[in-house]
């Protein structure tokens, strides 16, 4: 994996993967008004969210299971001094689907948080306290079902 970030003398900063995907990163360094994009730390907690949910996805998907949407919802607390790493992490996993149950949906978000996701994983080696819940909203079938 390989990547690159440049600064070119203004925010935001950009990165770049090797597939020529671009990331925008800004903390509204150059004081010209709020930033526009995420920081580097949002985009963790972003990371975090997307790399579970890509796990979730999976695994309710080979279950045969109908996605109507999943949301999650996040929030950190960041140590006082530098270096502000997360200390804790609350994660709320919501699912809208005609078809999964509570337990399928709460195996699938502990088998991401607990085993596979490494995003998860890494900020849990820091140190990092992770604590998730999960719950169902309603959701009706797709037209068409």
């Amino acid at each position: 994996m390989h990547v690159t970030v440049t600064f070119d003398g203004k925010m935001p900063l950009v990165g770049v993967n090797e597939k020529k995907q671009k990331t925008r990163f800004d903390a509204s360094l150059d004081f010209t008004g709020p930033a526009k994009y995420a920081s580097p730390m949002e985009v963790v907690l972003e990371s975090l969210a997307a790399c579970s949910l890509m796990d979730i996805i999976i695994i309710l998907k080979k279950k045969k299971k109908e996605l109507v949407k999943i949301d999650v919802q996040l929030d950190a607390d960041r140590a006082e001094e530098a270096p502000k790493v997360f200390t804790a992490i609350r994660i709320g996993y919501r699912l809208f689907s005609p078809d999964c149950s509570l337990g399928e949906f709460e195996k699938a978000v502990a088998l991401s948080i607990d085993k596979y996701c490494s995003v998860a994983a890494m900020l849990r080696r820091s140190g990092c306290e992770i604590t998730w819940s999960a719950s169902l909203a309603e959701a009706k079938a797709r037209k068409g079902s």
